[in-house]
């Protein structure tokens, strides 16, 4: 329903309320209308008692204004007005639109937000703040080996390990696997190799073979994965070697060959 009335910008905020009959005391009720009325505070109402302003000298407690001593019922009670606090309204929801808000009212220091707020950095549409632009490197991890690893069961076999520790859960992880040394020591035997993050696989090679001879590669093969962890905690990436037929054995890093694994957190973009 409309509001019916004057215009809300007419609204006053002072208040007439009914004069005091005095007799001797030196408390009273404050009533509007007859019924009492409470007012904000002391500070709030101004008193006129035989044409002089009281101010600042009496109290008020709920209703009832007191003023310290007897006020003789002679006296005449001219007027007493209440400076109120105004009209009050809520706004309802979604009713101030971006054109109500003055430049700069709204700055970042009211914003809940994670992360690092500095000229280097953009609040994302997560309100997390992260570094301009994606792709950069944040840090690398490496690790190598030349120590033989053989392997005669379809069982996956640790070749070499590393960890590390993403930044965000945004970022993303490139496993560079280079694994030396390559060897099969029978005819029809497969062997196969993988990247296991932790207990999950992220990247694994077909069956490696070369007919029916034995082969040894020096240049060895590589096994390269952008993985997405999502994870902040520390990681453990493995190269993993696996017989896939059991028959004979395979070799990573024979002859002392050098096998590594190299990570790289990669900013999220």
């Amino acid at each position: 329903m409309a509001y019916i009335g004057r215009d809300t910008d007419k609204i006053s905020n002072v208040e007439v309320l009914d004069n005091i009959t005095f007799d001797g005391s030196s408390s009273y009720t404050l009533q509007k209308g007859g019924s009492n009325f409470t007012p904000s505070s002391a500070n709030t109402l101004l008193v006129s008692i035989d044409g002089v302003v009281q101010a600042g000298n009496f109290t008020v407690s709920g209703s009832t204004i007191d003023f310290g001593t007897a006020v003789a019922g002679t006296s005449t009670c001219d007027f007493i007005l209440h400076y109120g606090i105004g009209l009050i309204t809520t706004v309802s929801d979604g009713t101030v639109t971006t054109a109500k808000l003055a430049d700069s009212s709204v700055s970042l220091a009211k914003l809940t937000a994670t992360g690092t707020k500095d000229a280097t950095t953009f609040l994302r549409g997560d309100n997390t703040f992260a570094e301009a632009g994606g792709g950069k490197i944040l840090q690398v991890v490496y690790a190598n080996t030349s120590t033989e690893v053989s392997v005669t069961s379809t069982t996956w076999t640790d070749v070499l390990s590393a960890s590390i520790t993403p930044s965000s859960t945004s970022n993303k992880v490139l496993v560079l696997a280079a694994i030396g040394g390559l060897n099969r020591h029978s005819g029809d035997t497969e062997l196969q190799l993988r990247i296991l993050r932790d207990s999950t696989a992220v990247g694994e090679t077909k069956g490696l073979n070369n007919g029916s001879t034995n082969f040894l590669t020096t240049a060895g093969s590589a096994i390269n994965e952008l993985d997405t962890p999502s994870s902040t905690s520390a990681l453990t990436y493995k190269i993993q070697l696996n017989n896939r037929d059991a028959n004979g054995t395979v070799t990573a890093s024979a002859n002392g060959a050098d096998t590594s694994i190299t990570l790289l957190e990669i900013q999220g973009w």
